[in-house]
């Protein structure tokens, strides 16, 4: 069987034999039941409250407002900003709040600024109305931040000041498995969305708990902090979530309340992006699709993902441009510095900075799985992070194939994810 892979503006083409795939699995799909205009107005017209109550409508929750914040996703999230801008637009003039009262704040966590395209990516047809009233979140500007105490796992909670400055908050955003947050969206637009450096390093070393998985959330310490940071907002938060498919379209959306649009985006998700596997594969080729293909930093999603279905000894094979790099080089850098993958955990079991959470899940592949990769990066630094450089994909599966062999398995199965960042395989039907 032959199946083309997204990479860049192309396709990439791989032989299977048809024996030996064992699953094509991609996300779900789900009818939407309308377009997408048609799905982010309903959301804001059926608002959900608190406590099974009915929310209030975006107009009536700004009315009285003088000044409006508004969070937005960063370029590497496929969430449909400039539609749901659009959708809120109605509602900011019947409470007659202009644009000059209005900041747009790129919710960036521990990432980089926007470069230009990528705020024209991000704001779309709206990109001239209002690129001048977006701000982007500088999480090391400490002369920025407020300092709000500690969650119950002792991270420090402190998060951008203009979240106190603002009358009302809008958060947008998108909801899907993330592999230690259990899900994105939500409350992630505030912590680490907006906050202090130091407050996002203590959260993601949570991530290292083996309770900080992809779709866990009951008693998942990162998700808990985020809960903790919730509270000390003071004011009055819209939230305005979608849900997107395969083709990254959005097909849910929700709206109000923050942790009540949230759960309802949760189920959703849940039903597109955990996907049934009859068993665990020999080998994964796992894909990261358009905005995720931007570096390692965020490709390496997919490489957890497709671990959820890898044997021990097995192969996983990564398809990704990277075309802009291995991203934050902290992660790189600490398994570029270590002999073998054992190394990199037993350092980060010593010390830890932001980016080691990334290195402790790369690295607790590799020790198990080779991992081959298709991507712009130069060899030389994908090998010193412990994955081979493949030329293309069919030699990357005819080298698993054959290691495979020879190392008894003469019918390898072979699982294929398509868009590995986001689709969580679930081993002999699990998936609901």
């Amino acid at each position: 069987m032959k199946i083309d892979l997204p990479y860049l503006q192309r396709a990439l083409t791989v032989e299977i034999p048809d024996d030996e795939l064992l699953a094509y699995a991609e996300p779900r799909e789900y009818c939407a039941g309308a377009g997408e205009a048609a799905l982010l107005e309903r959301a804001l017209r059926e608002p959900f409250g608190a406590k099974g109550k009915k929310g209030d409508a975006p107009a009536a929750f700004l009315q009285g407002a003088a000044s409006l914040l508004i969070i937005v996703n960063d370029a590497t999230r496929p969430t449909p900003t400039a539609a749901m801008l659009a959708a809120l637009l109605p509602a900011l003039e019947q409470a007659q709040i202009a644009d000059e009262r209005v900041t747009l704040l790129v919710a960036t966590g521990g990432h980089r600024a926007p470069l230009e395209d990528e705020y024209e990516q991000i704001l779309g047809p709206l990109y001239r109305r209002f690129r001048a009233r977006c701000v982007h979140h500088d999480a090391r500007d400490e002369a920025a931040m407020t300092d709000l105490g500690k969650t119950r796992n002792g991270t420090p909670i402190v998060l951008n000041k203009r979240l106190f400055e603002a009358d009302a908050i809008i958060v947008t955003g998108s909801v899907e498995p993330h592999y230690f947050a259990g899900f994105t969206g939500g409350r992630k637009a505030f912590l680490p969305g907006v906050a202090a450096f130091r407050t996002i390093e203590a959260n993601h070393k949570l991530a290292l708990s083996p309770r900080a998985r992809s779709l866990a959330l009951e008693g998942n310490p990162v998700h808990e902090d985020m809960m903790d940071a919730l509270p000390l907002i003071k004011a009055r938060v819209f939230s305005f979530m979608t849900v997107l498919d395969k083709e990254q379209k959005a097909v849910y959306a929700a709206a109000g309340d923050i942790m009540a649009s949230f759960y309802a985006a949760v189920d959703c998700a849940r039903r597109i992006f955990c996907v049934d596997v009859p068993e665990a594969a020999d080998i994964v080729i796992s894909v990261a699709k358009f905005p995720m293909d931007i570096d390692l930093y965020q490709s390496q999603k997919a490489i957890d993902n497709g671990a959820c279905a890898l044997k021990d000894g097995g192969t996983l094979i990564l398809v990704s441009s990277c075309r802009r790099g291995i991203g934050d080089e902290t992660y790189a850098n600490l398994l570029s510095s270590c002999a073998n993958p054992a190394a990199a955990l037993a350092k980060i079991e010593t010390e830890f900075k932001l980016g080691y959470h990334k290195a402790a899940k790369m690295a607790a592949v590799s020790q198990r799985a080779h991992i081959s990769a298709i991507t712009e990066l130069p060899p030389a630094q994908l090998s010193a992070m412990f994955i081979e450089s493949a030329p293309s994909v069919q030699e990357a599966l005819d080298g698993a194939r054959a290691r495979c062999r020879k190392n008894g398995a003469a019918r390898p199965r072979i699982l294929v994810l398509p868009d590995g960042c986001v689709t969580v395989p679930e081993l002999g039907g699990a998936a609901k």
